[in-house]
């Protein structure tokens, strides 16, 4: 984990070599908001070769562009030579950089509350972009002109969301509308990118208010069009109070405590098979929106470039949200299966912000608990009573009776009618091997 020990370290050997060095960016901003930095980045007028002999560790991949990163302490910290950046290349990366002085590398960054410097000796800070201003404002702006900012690099757009909501900031007018018009050139940004920032934003404090601002600035239909589309999809309201379907996704996400991405992804695309399923009868349904969501989470976590393990949890978390609200209705085997779903922590949380931010009644939620208790000394699922090789024992010739068999044991196991390797062989042979057996069970 970084620490401004270790930062501070790094900085003064820079400067015992001849070179200025200063804290930059985020943690500067952190630091005059009073909160405690996660990274420590340093801009410095030595080169990225000059880094690299004072810190014969540092990791060279972003040299060509000013960067090294030293590892130091079971941490990383970023040093960035002073530069200018040439035209972008490829709506990311500039087609050149220069190096400079200290004033001009700041008018490159992207947002006056990051574009200040702190020199940690004097305790100076170096403002020339009118970013402590901006914080006292409470407002991201751009440094210098929004459009050029954006189009140098179009994830910006999605960053000045993150900050305002994180912060609970405004987005300054000129800011704000440039990202309103160039919102379509979003798409030009890989999917990984993309991704990572939206999990900042979902796993963070506010998380509703970014979602909100997203859709706001016209950015979320170019992300996410299948969340955009839950705008204004009505629900009934004696379960859902608070409106339509896509304020009840930002009540959850605000409720949310720093979830995992696995989790915030979960709550995002819980009901985003609503749209595509409403039906207005006695009143509004949305009959099997979960499975058709499901599917959607699959296409959508694809498509953000997921790993397997992430996507498999964000789908069986939509598609089994609706199960938890039968659990008082289930039959023991069946309510011991879904609380032995893998990471059930997750699916229980996200059930308990479903309730919360719609009818608010949490009288499930809490037998779910007590029910999880229960089990506490033993496992949901116990280990079988009985293998294959058990039932070849007895006679049985191996083919698709092996399954119906296993199954109906492990049925009456987790119905306690069964709890013994014996009392299984004994029943098998009643139900499946007795003159007259019909293998259908008690």
């Amino acid at each position: 984990m970084v620490n401004r020990e270790t930062a501070m370290r790094i900085l003064t050997r820079l400067r015992a070599a001849g070179h200025v060095a200063y804290f930059a960016g985020g943690c500067v901003r952190d630091m005059l908001l009073g909160v405690e930095p996660e990274d420590y980045d340093i801009a410095t007028s030595a080169t990225p070769e000059e880094v690299m002999k004072l810190f014969p560790q540092a990791i060279s991949v972003g040299a060509k562009f000013g960067v090294v990163t030293v590892p130091e302490g079971g941490a990383h910290y970023e040093i960035a030579t002073f530069r200018a950046d040439g035209p972008p290349l490829n709506g990311r990366r500039p087609a050149s950089v220069r190096f400079c002085d200290a004033r001009g590398d700041v008018r490159r960054r992207d947002f006056t509350i990051n574009g200040m410097l702190y020199d940690p000796i004097t305790g100076e800070v170096l403002d020339w972009v009118g970013g402590q201003e901006d914080l006292k404002r409470r407002v991201v702006r751009t440094i210098g002109r929004p459009h050029e900012r954006f189009l140098e690099d179009r994830l910006r757009m999605v960053r000045a969301v993150r900050f305002a909501a994180r912060l609970e900031f405004a987005i300054e007018e000129k800011t704000y509308e440039a990202i309103r018009q160039l919102a379509p050139e979003v798409r030009a940004v890989s999917a990984e990118r993309l991704r990572d920032e939206l999990l900042r934003i979902l796993t963070t404090r506010h998380a509703g208010r970014g979602l909100r601002l997203l859709h706001d600035t016209g950015l979320l239909r170019h992300i996410l069009p299948e969340v955009e589309a839950l705008v204004g999809v009505d629900q009934p309201p004696d379960f859902h109070p608070e409106g339509d379907v896509f304020e009840h996704t930002c009540r959850m996400l605000d409720l949310a405590n720093e979830p995992s991405p696995e989790l915030a992804l979960g709550i995002l695309l819980h009901d985003v098979g609503k749209p595509q399923t409403q039906r207005v009868m006695e009143r509004i349904r949305f009959d099997d929106h979960d499975a058709v969501g499901a599917e959607m989470a699959r296409e959508i976590c694809a498509r953000l470039r997921c790993s397997r393990a992430q996507s498999e949890q964000v789908v069986a978390l939509v598609g089994q949200h609706m199960r938890l609200m039968h659990a008082r209705e289930m039959k023991e085997s069946t309510l011991r299966r879904l609380l032995a779903l893998p990471r059930f922590e997750e699916h229980l949380e996200l059930h308990r912000l479903d309730c919360l931010a719609s009818h608010g009644k949490l009288d499930n939620w809490q037998f779910l608990i007590a029910a999880r208790e229960r089990f506490v000394h033993e496992k949901p699922v116990p280990s079988p009573l009985l293998t294959g090789h058990d039932l070849i024992a007895l006679g049985l010739t191996p083919g698709p009776l092996f399954g119906k068999i296993l199954r109906d044991v492990q049925e009456q196991q987790l119905e306690r009618r069964l709890n013994s390797r014996q009392e299984a062989l004994d029943y098998v042979r009643r139900q499946y091997l007795a003159p007259g057996a019909t293998g259908a069970g008690p």
